[in-house]
């Protein structure tokens, strides 16, 4: 445990609102990055679908090819951009998420890259759990009417600090996702996401709580940022949990970026003041991260 995160890292969450324009989304993604890299951050998170507006009838539109890897300039410039971003910031790069159309299959995904400091894809996580509900009254969406499911869970080594795990907005109502994480080693969770100003007060804070305190890991949380004058409202509050499942920074609702300083001390506080991880009685009740999962490590 003592060297679940070997060293300090400065997590940055990039709260941002993205219009129908990509090309200055992205650029206004990368100024976003400079600058929090600027301000000594290694490990920095952009929101989902960063890149264009939130909404089942954008995800067409807006949809990059990916595979095989490396993708053209021209079949993918959000990866291209999220690479150079990357490489100019010399951090480790959450890269939100994007929509993809998997040439292969004609199916549609929203995708998460993440990138190292010299801009090499590290990992690629396509959302598990697909945004459907109906709120009568409130809200109604269904992200299956045009998006396909992954079906890995994504752990990614980060050689300097640890594991972390990346997973999409949904997926964080899906506990076994983060047992697994916290189970393979991993010192923090991130999720962009993009809850709505109906879920959003009710849960997001909540789960981002939950989250850390049912693993005692760090959680962090990246949303866009609110725009009124997009169909889809997000909530924002990009936030970060410790291991205790304090707040230690929330963004509110406009653009803004929220930094965190995680520490492995902090870890091995929790874990040995409420000793759960060593108090599980899997002679009871299954170990998740033992069955048949499936990785993209």
């Amino acid at each position: 445990m003592a060297d679940l995160l070997k060293k300090p890292v400065k997590l940055a969450l990039i709260q941002l609102a993205s219009g129908a324009d990509k090309s200055h989304n992205l650029s206004h993604a990368r100024s976003k990055v400079l600058a929090a890299a600027s301000q000594g951050a290694n490990l920095i998170v952009l929101p989902e679908c960063f890149n264009s507006p939130y909404g089942c009838d954008y995800f067409p539109q807006y949809a990059e090819t990916l595979l095989p890897s490396p993708p053209t300039a021209s079949q993918s410039p959000s990866f291209h951009a999220l690479a150079s971003m990357a490489r100019e910031s010399k951090a480790y790069l959450i890269g939100g998420s994007i929509p993809e159309l998997d040439p292969a299959t004609k199916k549609y995904h929203n995708t998460s890259l993440a990138f190292s400091p010299q801009g090499t894809l590290l990992a690629t996580h396509r959302k598990i759990h697909l945004f459907d509900i109906d709120i009568p009254g409130r809200i109604t969406f269904r992200e299956s009417e045009i998006l396909s499911p992954g079906n890995k869970i994504t752990i990614l080594d980060l050689p300097e600090y640890g594991r972390i795990a990346i997973a999409i907005c949904y997926d964080i109502r899906f506990p076994e996702l983060a047992m697994v994480a916290a189970r393979k080693g991993c010192f923090a969770l991130i999720y962009p996401g993009a809850f709505n100003t109906t879920t959003g007060p009710l849960h997001w804070r909540l789960q981002g709580q939950a989250r850390a305190m049912d693993n005692q890991v760090y959680v962090a949380l990246c949303s866009p940022a609110r725009d009124l004058r997009a169909s889809y409202h997000a909530y924002g509050h990009s936030l970060v949990c410790d291991p205790m499942a304090k707040v230690l920074a929330e963004a509110g609702e406009s653009e803004e970026t929220v930094f965190a300083e995680l520490r492995g001390e902090e870890i091995e506080s929790a874990r040995g003041g409420i000793p759960i991880d060593t108090q599980r009685r899997f002679e009871v009740y299954p170990d998740v991260s033992q069955g048949p999962c499936k990785f993209e490590e």
